[in-house]
């Protein structure tokens, strides 16, 4: 398998699901810093490389400061290793949400795996901006039919990244973009199921209650959007 044909990364099917397909820019009202900065912290911890103390404070603990291999994950992984004390997950979350160029940073590594296609238009009239229209569709097809089989239908079990995915969304409110808000709420009592992670085995269970606590802040507060 070559780097292209590589499985996408949490923060880059984030980045799929807000992204308009055709103009190649977000959503409005995505609040996807978080949900990228989420989506990282997730990575650490399938990867083995972070764990996340039980308590209220939710401390992250650096278990391995090895890379991983892709620039924005190590990036965050570095800043982890080099912090001169522990402090908790939902202000890594915070930090790795707010990386200069994040949301270009993300797009034009699926623009190398040929996914997306980087291109300007004009604001206005007056300003030029970055966009990033969908080149080839079918990963993200894959990717909401992953979504789409895990909230609606009672198949189990479920792909531990795909909970994970679901429950990033759900959280940051994000479901909102490939699915119909009506079905969603009909399946309100399924998407809880995967949010707590009651589908899946005890130690992703525990990686998805830690990224959740992390996350909450994104459930009532917007974060600041970069474009």
């Amino acid at each position: 398998m070559t780097a292209l044909d590589a499985p996408l990364y949490l923060h880059e099917e984030i980045i799929l699901l807000v992204l308009r397909d055709e103009q190649g820019t977000i959503e409005f009202g995505a609040w996807y810093n978080q949900a990228i900065g989420s989506a990282v912290l997730s990575e650490l911890l399938l990867a083995g490389r972070i764990t996340i103390e039980d308590g209220k404070k939710r401390l992250v603990n650096l278990i391995s400061d090895r890379p991983i291999g892709e620039p924005v994950i190590d990036e965050c992984l570095s800043k982890i290793v080099s912090a001169k004390r522990r402090t908790s997950a939902t202000n890594w979350v915070s930090r790795f949400g707010n990386l200069k160029q994040l949301k270009h940073r993300v797009a034009r590594g699926l623009c190398q795996r040929d996914i997306l296609r980087a291109d300007e238009d004009k604001v206005l009239l007056l300003f030029s901006r970055k966009i990033y229209p969908e080149f080839n569709p079918i990963p993200e097809r894959l990717l909401i039919e992953r979504m789409r089989q895990a909230i609606f239908t009672d198949v189990e079990p479920v792909d531990v990244r795909t909970v994970i995915l679901v429950s990033l969304a759900n959280a940051c409110d994000l479901l909102k973009f490939p699915f119909d808000k009506k079905d969603l709420k009909r399946r309100a009592k399924r998407i809880e199921l995967l949010s707590n992670g009651d589908l899946i085995g005890q130690a992703a269970k525990e990686a998805i209650q830690a990224v959740q606590a992390a996350i909450i802040v994104a459930a009532v507060m917007p974060a600041m959007v970069s474009h």
